[in-house]
């Protein structure tokens, strides 16, 4: 059995790893003014944000086609793959995934399983990364795919924005209504609903001060009570002076616990804004 792994460019995977375990990674395109820039190929994270400054109006995200999809699930199984696992960011916020199975279904000359990864950015990029490690290991499909399913239930975050326009315009946030105070200035904390997999927000706050320190208390709950290794993870929006003084912040906190950083690329930061902070976990799954 040979297994490809793919995923979409809002997994965020360092470069490394993409070469090491020769990932696939499908664009997923922003909007423009009515141009439209593949994530990473047309634009970069840099010139993103500097675009949404600027810009008068809000950017809009667009998947990739299932016939480019197809093509690519064709060419794998040209190349030698019989089985291909597909991982791509919730279907609570991008029909992709589930247009996507239906596609796959099409495909008669690999095995391809398509995964909701029920989260997006590296979070999901961890779930990415575990299955090519498990792939390179010799492990079977189901074996890996199980495996996934484990790492889901382990993962918590929680999302500090400065702006919900365009959540809110998108329809991705499900309770709006939870939040209508932002326009007092009010910060709201995010997370990925662990039922609905929905974004919610669950707290509000005053200061981006507070918000960090109420996804704290969320953070330390989530260690206190897990009875496995975590991995935490710090995510920023355009402000890597600010995400690195909180990842060093909790490296000083949890010594024991590997702590790495992210960023919003386009696509999510389409939808989050500049200054968007993030700190997030899941269960070790490289130790």
């Amino acid at each position: 059995m040979k297994i490809a792994i793919v995923t979409d460019s809002t997994s965020y995977l360092p470069a490394e790893l993409v070469q090491k375990y020769d990932i696939k990674i499908v664009p997923v395109e922003v909007v423009f003014d009515g141009k439209t820039y593949k994530e990473d190929i047309d634009i970069n994270t840099s010139e993103f944000y500097d675009l949404l400054q600027s810009s008068p109006e809000l950017p809009s995200t667009a998947q990739p086609s299932m016939g480019e999809m197809i093509n690519i699930y064709d060419d794998l199984a040209k190349e030698g793959y019989d089985t291909i696992i597909s991982i791509h960011l919730a279907s609570t916020i991008s029909g992709f995934v589930n247009n996507l199975k239906t596609a796959a279904q099409t495909i008669e000359n690999a095995d391809v399983r398509v995964i909701d990864s029920q989260i997006t950015t590296r979070l999901m990029g961890y779930q990415v990364e575990y299955a090519a490690m498990q792939a390179s290991k010799g492990k079977s499909v189901d074996e890996i795919i199980d495996g996934i399913h484990d790492l889901q239930t382990t993962t918590g975050e929680a999302f500090v924005v400065n702006d919900l326009k365009n959540l809110v315009k998108g329809g991705r946030l499900s309770n709006t209504s939870a939040v209508i105070g932002t326009m007092l200035q009010i910060k709201p904390l995010l997370e990925f609903d662990n039922e609905t997999h929905q974004i919610v927000a669950y707290d509000k706050v005053r200061s981006i001060k507070k918000a960090k320190l109420k996804a704290e208390e969320k953070l330390a709950n989530a260690y206190k009570n897990a009875d496995y290794q975590l991995r935490m993870l710090v995510i920023d929006g355009d402000d890597i002076q600010a995400g690195n003084e909180w990842a060093e912040h909790l490296k000083e906190v949890y010594p024991d616990v590997k702590i790495d950083r992210s960023y919003f690329g386009p696509v999510i930061g389409t939808h989050l804004g500049k200054g968007a902070l993030a700190v997030a976990w899941i269960k070790e799954f490289d130790r």
